[in-house]
């Protein structure tokens, strides 16, 4: 599935392409993640003029480590360069500025079920519902290309939840073919839907074909686990340890999830993933 590879590539953050909307837009509290209280419409203080970070190469070092695992899936290039026209919300009329910011947000949600869907229609075993995926895919997509008025009235939890009937579908079907796993029904793998996870120790766990929608695994230690076709969807991942942890063929998966990770140079990722530049034996470590 070539063009749905292809698709996945445009469905990340071009800050080239944006005008540091999710350094605008979004509030962080000062925290683990954040050194300093921002409010949602406030430029970040390290943002500089040309819309780039001031910090980017010391983000962590200087205490803004949530800013490594955030990713907007395009969302940012979108509403800056088609929904606005290119305009700057640094020139652009105060309310207007603020619309592009209530925009922004209903746009990144709309990317990330445009990443889960075309990620869907690569997975052969969901072959069954890929005429459902790709209608479900041109819809999410004219939605993202609404006028901005349009946009901030979007109910995007119900669409989101229309598109999860499908993802549901689509994650019973790969994981019906996934091999081995312990405690399997119907060919599927353990079932942790939502499970509280948090610093779980799962060294060398099977979980092959699991599905761990939603689970928490915050500081989970997965060293060594087995994850091929889990369905990662929504999965919590912040500081859970995935040295050596093979996710060869896991699926719904995604950047943020993966940075906000520990990991190593034994790590197996999908395909469509980086491996994030501050795990152990990156490059550059």
């Amino acid at each position: 599935m070539p063009d749905q590879i292809a698709g996945l590539g445009e469905l990340r953050g071009d800050c080239a392409s944006c005008f540091g909307l999710c350094c605008v837009a979004l509030p962080f509290a000062v925290s683990a993640d954040f050194a300093l209280d921002k409010p949602a419409g406030r430029p970040c203080p390290n943002l500089a003029a040309d819309h780039r970070c001031g910090i980017h190469a010391r983000l962590r070092d200087k205490g803004f480590s949530g800013c490594t695992v955030y990713d907007c899936f395009g969302a940012g290039q979108k509403v800056s360069g088609h929904t606005f026209d290119g305009q700057d919300w640094r020139t652009a009329p105060e309310d207007r500025a603020r619309r592009m910011f209530d925009v922004f947000p209903v746009v990144r949600q709309l990317h990330e079920l445009l990443w889960y869907l075309t990620e869907a229609l690569t997975l052969a075993a969901a072959r069954p519902v890929h005429a459902e995926l790709r209608r479900a895919l041109g819809e999410t997509e004219r939605l993202t290309l609404l006028p901005a008025e349009e946009l901030a009235r979007l109910d995007v939890a119900a669409h989101r939840s229309e598109i999860n009937v499908l993802l549901l579908r689509t994650s019973e079907l790969v994981r019906a073919g996934a091999s081995g796993g312990e405690g399997k029904k119907d060919g599927r793998g353990k079932d942790r839907r939502g499970a509280d996870l948090i610093g779980a120790r799962l060294r060398g766990a099977d979980l092959r074909g699991a599905t761990l929608r939603g689970a928490c695994l915050i500081a989970a230690d997965l060293t060594g686990a087995d994850l091929r076709d889990a369905d990662m969807i929504g999965s919590d991942l912040r500081d859970a340890d995935l040295s050596d942890a093979d996710l060869t063929g896991a699926f719904f998966l995604t950047q943020p999830q993966v940075n906000a990770a520990r990991g190593n140079a034994g790590t197996k990722l999908p395909g469509t993933l980086n491996r994030p530049g501050h795990w152990a034996g990156a490059a550059g470590e």
